[in-house]
């Protein structure tokens, strides 16, 4: 390297050596750049509080500003009774109205064949069992058969949903009740006979559907079978 050269170079490197070594002074937009992007690197979001960390400071906030007489904040069995109390409180709430999300019947298990019907498997039977010694077979034949759905939907044997039908629950309950088949599919048909077809049941028709509806509340279900 010659004299030159190095008389040349050596101001810019001394140049480069400074601007290093000086702090830099950044104006007040660079500043705020640089404060945001340091703030947003992983250890210091980490550190955030998170939401549950500022509604419990937010709660323990409303409880200090509290005063009683004087002035003074909550004593510490005051704040004790008031915990106890809340918990009571949520206990008796669900004695009484029970867990809302298990308590609460949804629309579709109130349908019954397309129909809205809140009536119980028993009640269905003792509905049945009224028009039948009334001589009204078709009602009676009608709530018989309604009441065996209702009662293996009852023991969650049998799902029903709003479009099930006669017929389709027939096949699901011969899954679980195969002895029980064919009185099955023949009930679906006379149900559908009365229902739709408009047709009187017959004395024999309530009678052979009342005998069902015992066997089938008296069975065992055969749920290996249902799995398949």
């Amino acid at each position: 390297m010659t004299l030159s050269t190095l008389t040349f170079t050596a101001p810019a490197m001394i140049s480069g050596w400074l601007a290093r070594a000086v702090p830099v002074d950044p104006d007040s937009d660079q500043a705020t750049e640089w404060l945001v992007n340091e703030l947003s690197k992983a250890p210091y979001q980490a550190a955030k509080p998170t939401l549950f960390d500022r509604i419990s400071k937010s709660f323990l906030d409303w409880l200090e500003s509290l005063t009683i007489g004087d002035g003074s904040g909550i004593p510490p069995i005051a704040f004790v009774v008031l915990i106890a109390l809340v918990i009571t409180g949520i206990i008796a709430a669900i004695l009484i109205y029970g867990i809302p999300r298990l308590n609460r019947k949804s629309r579709h298990e109130t349908l019954l064949f397309g129909e809205a019907d809140h009536r119980t498997s028993a009640q269905l039977r003792e509905a049945a069992e009224k028009a039948a010694a009334k001589d009204d077979f078709s009602s009676a034949v009608a709530d018989m058969f309604r009441s065996i759905a209702r009662g293996l939907s009852e023991r969650t044997l049998v799902t029903m949903t709003p479009g099930t039908t006669a017929h389709g629950f027939a096949v699901r309950a011969a899954a679980v009740l195969p002895e029980c088949g064919t009185e099955l599919a023949i009930s679906a048909d006379t149900f559908d006979l009365i229902r739709y077809g408009r047709k009187s049941a017959t004395r024999a028709q309530y009678e052979q559907l009342r005998a069902l509806e015992a066997r089938v509340r008296a069975a065992k279900p055969n749920l290996a079978e249902a799995a398949l």
